[in-house]
């Protein structure tokens, strides 16, 4: 599932081909509700968590989320396509490009008023993120007792992190991804997402995603030695609901 830094990256690759510019065809299958019209302009792309949003200047936006198969490219208008038409969610044609959604499992037009991204927490990819409210959400309610590897994730409590930063945000804070919220002090937990929104920051631009100097310290490196104190890493599964994987390095990791 793509991660905030790369719906952000998504809305800027997009916004020069697309902003200002009127719409001539906006075919959206499947939709049984209003779409864009011929004449339309595209007032702003943009990307809230890991949510892509086009506004239009009759009042609807376009959401749409990839989850694990969606994919947006953008073509010249007389360019084949690199995959089957028949998988096309979204097809947003404006003079000199056309912007297609692929195989997306979550698309919806709204009233921009009502776009459904209420819900959210602080995005983390934004400049300066309400972190207190982040670290009030983190641990509201039952979340005080869960994982903080499963609250991490919870977009509802802050928008971005996925698995990559998830596990790479904790081995960088040394912090288990077993251990409960509660275990952790307020300055920890707050270290812990100002730690998730400077990566999200600095992967922003076009190059690798890069956490340490080699590369990523435990993503996808399970059984690979720890390039800090030479432990394994290991995998776990964490959530009941959505079982996700986690990296981690029971070397470093074991805090708090």
């Amino acid at each position: 599932m793509p991660e905030g830094d790369t719906i952000h990256r998504l809305a800027t690759r997009l916004r020069p081909a697309l902003e200002g510019r009127p719409v001539v065809r906006c075919s959206v299958p499947r939709w049984s509700g209003a779409v864009p019209q011929p004449g339309e302009t595209v007032d702003a792309v943009r990307a809230v968590g890991k949510h892509l949003l086009v506004d239009f200047s009759g009042g609807l936006t376009l959401r749409t989320h990839l989850r694990m198969s969606g994919r947006w490219d953008l073509y010249r208008p007389d360019e084949r396509w690199t995959r089957s038409a028949a998988s096309a969610r979204v097809v947003l044609e404006v003079p000199g490009f056309v912007a297609v959604c692929f195989a997306a499992p979550d698309v919806a037009l709204t009233r921009r008023d009502r776009v459904g991204t209420g819900h959210l927490g602080p995005d983390l990819c934004d400049p300066a993120p309400e972190l207190d409210a982040v670290v009030v959400r983190a641990a509201a309610g039952t979340r005080a007792t869960t994982a903080i590897g499963e609250v991490l994730l919870d977009q509802r409590v802050a928008a971005g992190i996925g698995n990559v930063y998830k596990s790479e945000t904790l081995f960088l804070e040394r912090i288990d991804p077993t251990a409960p919220v509660d275990a952790l002090t307020p300055a920890q937990l707050r270290a812990v997402f100002a730690r998730a929104h400077r990566l999200l920051r600095d992967n922003l631009g076009p190059a690798p995603r890069r956490t340490v100097p080699q590369g990523l310290a435990v993503y996808r490196r399970t059984g690979k030695p720890c390039f800090t104190c030479g432990a394994s890493i290991a995998r776990i599964v964490q959530g009941r609901e959505l079982p996700r994987s986690t990296f981690w390095c029971p070397g470093c990791q074991t805090g708090p």
